[in-house]
């Protein structure tokens, strides 16, 4: 019988590159099966502690990691070590360390993530999902979402749900319209991870005034207001505060690093 493994992903910054390798490893073993667990944007000894202290109560876990910081990373493997956790470097021998850890070859094909498996496949649907499901074209069928982003306009909803698409989660967007309701479907669910977007609002004046300008909308002047998007933000932060959506500010995050923090909260939401 093949054994079940926790895969701890810890990184200091998105956890993306860390995400791909280990994409590239797994291919490699075909009776590998696990579950993964981001913890991205990892930069101290407590956040390190926090996660040792939740793999305890794991059973078969693994940890690979990229921290730049050489001390924090001793730290890491100090503390994986005096608990008897498997703990690897990305950079390290990890086909190798896998293979014996597994007690199993490896392949050694090359490409083997972009093997057309049920993952790839899994990520199809979740592109064509979300793309059908932008800026609340759709629904009728929340349910089905893994995530669910609400924004006013131009807090990067849409940019943010086809990334995490392509990673393969599911994701819907509802926009926050100005003397308009939410939908009721949104405001029932309680099984999805709902997140709330916001922005500076003299950013997020520029990026629509910048808009309008590339594509030549005709938008009411209150559009790029500061004042008006001022209370769209104040608003929008009543409602999530309402119905107790986590929040992250986008103003000075990538796409890639909102995503991140996203999947970072689905995670903690998955795992109670």
């Amino acid at each position: 019988m093949n054994r079940f493994y926790q895969v701890y992903q810890v990184s200091d910054s998105t956890g993306e590159t860390l995400d791909r390798i280990f994409l590239a490893i797994k291919a490699q073993f075909s009776n590998f099966t696990c579950n993964t667990i981001h913890f991205s944007f990892t930069r101290t000894e407590n956040q390190i502690d926090k996660i040792i202290s939740k793999g305890k109560g794991e059973k078969n876990i693994i940890i690979l990691y990229t921290i730049v910081n050489k001390n924090l990373a001793k730290y890491l493997e100090e503390v994986c070590k005096k608990n008897n956790i498997p703990c690897f470097e990305v950079l390290g021998d990890l086909i190798i360390n896998f293979s014996k850890l597994l007690k199993q070859e490896a392949s050694h094909e090359p490409s083997g993530q972009h093997a057309l498996d049920k993952e790839y496949y899994n990520r199809i649907e979740a592109v064509q999902f979300s793309m059908s499901h932008d800026d609340g074209k759709i629904i009728s069928d929340l349910e089905k979402s893994d995530i669910i982003l609400v924004g006013v306009s131009r807090t990067s909803k849409t940019p943010t749900s086809i990334y995490l698409a392509n990673r393969g989660y599911k994701t819907a967007n509802i926009p926050l319209i100005p003397n308009k309701n939410l939908p009721e479907q949104l405001i029932k669910n309680k099984k999805q991870c709902i997140v709330g977007l916001v922005c500076d609002a003299r950013r997020l004046s520029d990026v629509r005034r910048n808009r309008i300008q590339s594509l030549q909308e005709d938008r009411p002047g209150n559009y790029t207001d500061e004042k008006e998007i001022v209370n769209e933000l104040e608003n929008s932060k009543k409602l999530f505060k309402k119905y107790n959506w986590p929040v992250i500010d986008v103003t000075r995050k990538s796409v890639e690093e909102t995503a991140a923090s996203i999947i970072k909260i689905f995670d903690i939401l998955k795992s109670k």
